[in-house]
């Protein structure tokens, strides 16, 4: 069963441009994000999505300099961009992660997968209850392509998810209960602002290059309040 784990990127960012090639602990951003996923128990296929825009041919050097496949469509038609892609490498099942997220719990995307594949569900995630930035959420191909024919409004194309939060009934949706300690949903540990990547940079120098984990994260981010 094919599963990729596609992470979109872009550099047009309006608070933070170029925010998913910036440096944090030496490494660009978007660096963080693809390490973490090379922890992960379940074999995936790992992409890059990014844009066609002349601004994001950056990122897709970066990435054939590192050796990451890439795939590039819509800039601001994301659904588009996630649905060809999962067409072109003829993804079953597609994890959707974007490049401003560096501490994604890889635990329980792990626990995710597990329960998005023996639940065959069309979408599952494990958002609400983590820090902003540490969850996932994992479409089927099917599911992709009916969001894809059917959401047709401005968000539904912007939001891969927002036609599924919209259609609840249409779907069989899965969502992960995550542990006690994990659950922290107003910290902010994704990269958006000048203070979040300052945040980023502070906790991935505690981490000494190893993949903080979230328990970690949100006690060391308690005691700097």
């Amino acid at each position: 069963m094919s599963v990729g784990a596609v992470v979109q990127a872009r550099m047009g960012s309006t608070r933070l441009p170029g925010k998913v090639l910036r440096d944090i602990a030496g490494r660009p951003l978007l660096a963080h994000v693809l390490d973490r996923l090379g922890h992960l128990r379940h074999r995936v296929v790992i992409v890059v999505a990014t844009s066609t825009e002349v601004q994001d041919d950056e990122i897709a050097r970066w990435c054939h300099s590192q050796g990451v496949v890439t795939f590039r469509g819509s800039e601001t038609d994301v659904l588009d961009r996630y649905w060809r892609c999962a067409e072109q490498f003829g993804f079953e099942h597609v994890v959707r992660l974007t490049a401003d997220n560096p501490f994604t719990d890889i635990e329980e995307l792990d626990r995710l997968l597990d329960l998005h594949l023996s639940g065959c569900y069309d979408y599952s995630h494990s958002f609400g209850q983590m820090p902003l930035g540490v969850g996932a959420e994992i479409f089927s191909r099917a599911a992709l392509a009916k969001s894809h024919a059917e959401g047709h409004k401005p968000n539904h194309r912007e939001h891969v998810n927002e036609y599924i939060e919209e259609m609840p009934e249409a779907f069989r949706i899965g969502r992960l209960v995550v542990p006690a300690a994990k659950v922290a949903p107003a910290l902010r540990l994704t990269v958006d602002t000048l203070d979040d990547w300052q945040r980023a940079c502070q906790l991935a120098n505690a981490s000494l290059g190893r993949p903080l984990e979230t328990e970690e994260a949100i006690r060391l981010c308690s005691q700097s309040v």
